[in-house]
This record gives structure tokens, sequence and C-alpha cells, in this order.
């Protein structure tokens, strides 16, 4: 009508408000999601926990079929955790176990301390070349550790150096780990378990845990502890989180679609069939697992990927943010990448609960988690400043996107304490409640920033690493 002014403040008040209320009921519908994964988690450790109770797991390391085990072990300026990475992998508890460590062309003296601390000795670099990767520049047998098989190659980023290894491999399975992962003694014996019990398994993952703060003497841990610095106990909680009750509890909703890159066991013919790692990505750990499941479905082939609790590996995680900014803008950078490159199984009823439930919640929770999070956080700001939005609403906000959260992470550390109690101390039990309580308070504010960062980037078309710093693990 003639006249009417037309409020644009009120119409931009409820429109924040609404966008607030949907903001709202997307982590309240996440967060409930998380709740079922949590309990999906409970049942499935309970289930874990009975099966493995009587089991003598110590039979395998005198048993004829226990399949051959490679660990693959790509090291670029390692030099500082090398040798503590190697020996604590040679002394595995496996029967046919090689262990191969591929000098992905360091700068730093990664292979001279190899040479002096294993005593190695050139020999004739024979195999097959069935992966193309960067020239090979020679390979180190050990007098003293005839399993221990080093490579020695031009510099092609990860993704080839675990390529390289593969070529040279001779294990039935390989286990792929980062050169700063310490791996628990009993590790692979665990970790074989679901391949010697099914033909459809065609990998599996361990849990990884934070060494920073623990007492490390020989390259074991031989005190698990939490770190008291923010970074690496934020970090402490992270990981607690992601693996006992993200992925556990992913076990029997689809199965894992991610396997950490520091910690994995593969088949080596099936890997090698589908084209080993894929080079022009930076999250290439989950697009191979993304790979492998997609094709085994596709070929009929074995297709499941299970996540076994109680494997552990211990790693050095970044202390200072910019490193930390780096990790997880790559980690975003990787997801995205591999959401985009098998976008095809997205409400795919081919692929199962694989392409109905776990690819629908990696893109809509994992992938633009940071983007909703950022945009409901800078609205609340503007609507507290506006008064478009009150207090009480503001408070409801809070509790439903951090509240609710951390009552599922404190649910974790109960798991983590009646499951395996790997803190033995309790005050390590109330230092990683203090870093629970803590991290919405600023840290997981910041790895919004870091995340939302790596998808710009991606769209942007960056595919590079960025430099980690590692500091050596404390003895």
């Amino acid at each position: 009508m003639v006249g009417d002014v037309i409020d644009w403040g009120g119409l931009a008040a409820s429109g924040l408000v609404r966008l607030e209320i949907v903001i709202l009921g997307y982590f309240l519908l996440v967060n409930s999601f998380y709740a079922v994964l949590l309990v999906s988690a409970v049942l499935e450790m309970v289930q874990h926990l009975r099966v493995t109770w009587l089991e003598g797991r110590w039979r395998v390391l005198n048993s004829r079929v226990a399949p051959t085990i490679t660990v693959l072990a790509p090291a670029h300026d390692e030099a500082p955790t090398i040798a503590a990475s190697v020996r604590a992998l040679l002394a595995l508890y496996y029967p046919n176990l090689e262990v191969i460590i591929v000098n992905d062309g360091s700068t730093d003296p990664t292979l001279d301390v190899l040479r002096r601390e294993f005593d190695l000795i050139p020999v004739h670099p024979i195999f097959q070349r069935r992966l193309v990767t960067e020239p090979v520049r020679g390979l180190y047998r050990s007098p003293s550790h005839p399993s221990l098989l080093v490579v020695d190659k031009d510099n092609g980023g990860k993704a080839d150096a675990l390529n390289a290894g593969l070529n040279v491999a001779s294990g039935d399975l390989v286990c792929a780990i980062d050169a700063d992962t310490l791996v628990e003694p009993d590790a692979l014996q665990r970790m074989v378990r679901p391949f010697l019990i099914s033909g459809e398994i065609v990998a599996a993952g361990g849990t990884i845990r934070v060494a920073n703060g623990c007492v490390i003497r020989g390259g074991r841990v031989v005190v698990a502890r939490v770190s008291r610095r923010p970074l690496p106990g934020f970090q402490a909680v992270e990981y607690l989180r992601a693996f006992l009750f993200g992925r556990l509890g992913w076990n029997r909703m689809g199965g894992n679609l991610i396997i950490s890159g520091a910690f994995g066991l593969f088949r080596r013919d099936a890997v090698i069939a589908s084209g080993g790692y894929e080079h022009g990505t930076v999250g290439e750990d989950m697009e191979l697992v993304l790979r492998l499941r997609r094709r085994g479905v596709e070929l009929h082939g074995p297709s499941q990927v299970k996540f076994i609790p109680d494997p552990v590996a211990w790693t050095q995680v970044p202390d200072s943010p910019r490193v930390l900014a780096r990790q997880r803008d790559r980690w975003h950078r990787g997801l995205a990448d591999t959401m985009w490159r098998h976008r095809r199984l997205f409400f795919n009823p081919r692929y199962g609960a694989m392409g109905m439930i776990a690819m629908p919640y990696f893109v809509i929770v994992e992938l633009f988690a940071p983007v909703v999070e950022a945009v409901g956080l800078a609205g609340l700001a503007l609507g507290l400043l506006t008064r478009a939005v009150n207090l009480p609403f503001a408070a409801m906000f809070f509790l439903v996107a951090y509240g609710y959260g951390l009552i599922l992470t404190l649910a974790t550390v109960l798991l983590e304490e009646f499951s395996f109690h790997r803190y033995a101390s309790a005050g390590d039990h109330a230092v990683l409640v203090g870093w629970a309580l803590l991290e919405n308070f600023g840290y997981r504010q910041a790895t919004v920033v870091w995340r939302l960062r790596g998808l710009i980037k991606y769209l942007r078309g960056r595919k590079d690493w960025g430099a980690m710093e590692r500091k050596g693990f404390s003895p």
C-alpha cells in the first residue's frame, strides 16, 4: 500500500532469529546422531570385550596360518624420532613380520641416523614395479635386524612413498603407519584378528592416542599421561572421542570410511589392484579406504572395514598453533577432495549403508559443520549486539551446540575408563576432564577457522601439505 514503510530492521532481525533456530536444529540433530554413535560404540565395545576376553591372541605367535605383515613407514625429515620408532616396530610381537622404512627424499639426516643406528648395508634393488613412483635411489638391509628394509627414494610425498613400499613389500597384509608413531608390542596380534575371522575384511584400523606428556623409554610408552599443555591436552580429548565412540560406533552403522594414516592394516593385493595410494590428494588414507570399499561392492569382493579399539599406536601431535592449523587445514582439504571424488556414492542405495548413511554423514556433518558453526556463531554475536536474540536463547544455543557435545565427551572418557583404563592416575583423568570442559572456550572455535581455511584452499585448488615439525620423543 502507498505510504507503507517497510521495517527493514525488523525483517532482518526476524530473519536472523529464524537462521539461528535452523542452526540450533542442525546442532541438535548432529549431537543426537552422535548419541546414537555412542550407544552403538558401547554395544560394540561390550561385544568386543566379551568375544576377545578368553581368546588366546598369543597363539597367533606360533600359528602357521598367521599372514605375513609388512609394516610400511614413510619418513621425510624424521631424524629426531626415526630411531625410536624403528626400534619399536622391530620389537613388535608378531611371527611373520617385515618392516620397510621409506626415506622419501629427506633433507635432514634421517637416512644417516638409520645407517648409524641399524648398520645398514646396500643391496641390489630388484623388485617388481607394479605401482609408478619417483625413482628409488637404493635399498638397504640391516645384518643385525634381518626383517628391516630401508628404501631410499626421491621425494614424492607420502602417497608416493607408500606406493614405493608396496612395490618391495612381500607381506599378505600391509600396515601403514607414520614414522613418528609408536606401536604397542601386541597391536598387530590384535589388529590381524578380523582378517583371520572373515574373508570380507579389506582393511582394519586401530586406536591412535596422544604420546605428548607420556613417559617413553626404548620406543615404548611406559607410563601413559595426559599432557598438561593445552594444545596436546585438547587433542587427547579429540582423539579419544574420535576413536572410541566415533569410529567404533561406525562398525554397526555402515562401516568406517576412515582409517588413520598413522596406523592401518590392509590387504596388499587389494591395495595394489586398486592402483595404490592416490598422489593427487592430501587425504590419501581416507581416499584409499573409500576406493577399496567402493571397488569391493562393485566387484562383489571384500569391502568391509573394521575398527578394532584395543590395538593402540601412540603419536606425537602438534604442540604449536601454527603446525596444528596446517594439519587441520590439510585434513579438511583431504576430506573435501575425497567426498568430491566419490560423490557418486552419496545417497546411492547400491552401496548400502555406506552410500545411504556414512557418505551423507561425512558430507553434511563433517565437511560442512565448520561452515554452519561459523555462521551460527557470527549470527549469534550479531543478534546479541542488535538485541534480536535474547540471552536465554543464546544460552540455549550454547548448551545445544557445546553442552550436549560435552556430555558425550565425558561419556567417552567413562567408556575408556571402564574398558581399557590406559590412564592409571586419577590426576590424569581429572586433567582429561578439565581439557574436555575447556576445549569449547577458544580451541573449538579455532578449529572451525582452520577447517574453513582448508575448505577455501580446496576450492582454490591448493594441494600442498605444509611443513610438520618433529621434536622427538622425550626419554
